[in-house]
């Protein structure tokens, strides 16, 4: 997103928070292209059978982003920040919904001649990770930020540090930390 548009986005994001409905016709089109690519990013991870599709996923982040009537929007990077937290919210409610780590829902049936085949790497346990992220973001909000962002929404290093304005090098020490305190948690639960 240029910064012409992002200053942009600023302004309408203000100006709905102000309660000019006018705003938010002007916002979606410029941030649409921008929650596609973090509702794939999110959805890059999940099972390949997932009933929920990128196009579902904004859609019901927006109901619950416009649902959000107090929140006062800082900017571009406040509004992508809590958009990528709501996917990842929609992502694990669907997941509870389902009872996906119950009864053995995610078992792959094998049978004794496909043993020595590796099987594929399993999907994430998308309600194990909410439980481990929700404990990282009381150590530390800003690893928690980076996970959803680089994790979930699929950016690279230098787009989430605009978002989070801070440099590379602390986005990447941060993920670096994040990743080993998160594998440390999810090892404890399992």
């Amino acid at each position: 997103m240029s910064t012409a548009s992002s200053g942009q986005v600023t302004l309408l994001l203000r100006a709905w928070s102000d309660g000019d409905p006018q705003a938010l016709e002007h916002l979606l089109p410029l941030v649409e292209a921008e929650l596609r690519r973090l509702a794939r990013g999110y959805m890059s991870r999940e099972r390949r059978d997932h009933t929920l599709q990128p196009t579902a996923l904004i859609n019901e982040a927006f109901i619950r982003l416009a649902g959000a009537k107090s929140v006062r929007w800082e900017d571009r990077a406040h509004f992508f920040g809590i958009s990528a937290r709501l996917m990842r919210r929609v992502l694990v409610d669907h997941a509870r919904a389902r009872g996906f780590h119950k009864r053995g829902a995610r078992a792959e049936k094998v049978s004794l001649h496909e043993v020595s085949i590796p099987a594929p790497e399993p999907p994430v346990d998308l309600v194990a990770l909410n439980f481990a992220l929700e404990a990282l973001e009381k150590k530390d909000e800003r690893k928690c930020r980076i996970v959803e962002l680089r994790f979930f929404g699929g950016l690279t290093v230098e787009e989430t540090a605009e978002v989070l304005q801070v440099s590379p090098d602390t986005v990447k020490r941060d993920w670096r930390m994040a990743k080993l305190w998160l594998l440390r948690q999810l090892e404890v639960r399992s």
